[in-house]
């Protein structure tokens, strides 16, 4: 990507490419691992903003997160964020349905040395979500996740997270304002985007009324909900 060059406008909310590039030069693009960006190089518009990104590292550390969950790999970018925060004995349960896609920054996390952090599966995310909760030892014992796949089963993904989760642990949900079309008229929303602005909204409506967790929507990239898990819940 061209710095110098402002982003489009799709990839964040502000309305300002001009001020969003302000926010990358100055905050974000000089504290981004050489790794990082990199991948975000090859990658262009397929990577996970990188302001979004900053706010996932600092959460990471805020949490001290060794073990951790992603639902919906794609080309890497958050992997490998996660992968270069936690320590050296941290561990990613990496779930995706296509490895195709995860090869593509995998030489970029090979070259950062941390493969090994990785545990890739290569599989629908729910029923490798239910295999863990199988397993005792797994309730209550993650420390963060992440979730950027199919929209229509978020909810599904986050009431397995509720139990998964360490309490005080998070989860942060990507894609929660969908370009801004949550704000707008169903009439005025582009057909081929209404679905995903009907997900999103729902999603929205069950998190921010979950007594389960503390929220912050944040209008970073396409947005992201964070998630704090306040309480233990039976398995």
């Amino acid at each position: 990507m061209d710095k110098k060059s402002p982003p489009s406008p799709s990839k964040g909310l502000l309305q300002s490419p001009e001020l969003y590039q302000y926010i990358l030069e100055t905050s974000v693009y000089p504290r981004e691992p050489e790794p990082l960006k990199e991948l975000r190089e090859v990658l262009a518009r397929m990577a996970t903003a990188p302001d979004a990104g900053q706010m996932m590292a600092m959460l990471l550390d805020l949490v001290n997160a060794k073990k951790t969950i992603e639902i919906g790999v794609f080309t890497g970018y958050s992997l490998l964020l996660t992968a270069i925060s936690i320590p050296e004995d941290g561990k990613i349960i990496a779930i995706d349905i296509s490895r195709e896609s995860y090869e593509i920054g995998l030489p970029i996390i090979r070259k950062a040395g941390v493969e090994h952090k990785i545990d890739f599966v290569e599989s629908e995310a729910l029923p490798i979500l239910d295999q863990l909760l199988e397993n005792p030892q797994n309730a209550s014992s993650f420390d963060f996740a992440f979730v950027d796949a199919d929209k229509i089963n978020y909810w599904n993904y986050h009431e397995r997270l509720m139990k998964l989760l360490k309490v005080g642990g998070i989860v942060v949900y990507d894609n929660t304002l969908r370009g801004g079309t949550v704000a707008m008229p169903e009439e005025s929303t582009p057909e081929h985007k209404k679905r995903d602005r009907e997900l999103a909204i729902k999603l929205n409506k069950l998190l921010a009324a979950d007594p389960r967790i503390r929220i912050s929507h944040a209008p970073l990239g396409d947005g992201i909900t964070i998630c704090k898990r306040l309480y233990w819940t039976p398995v």
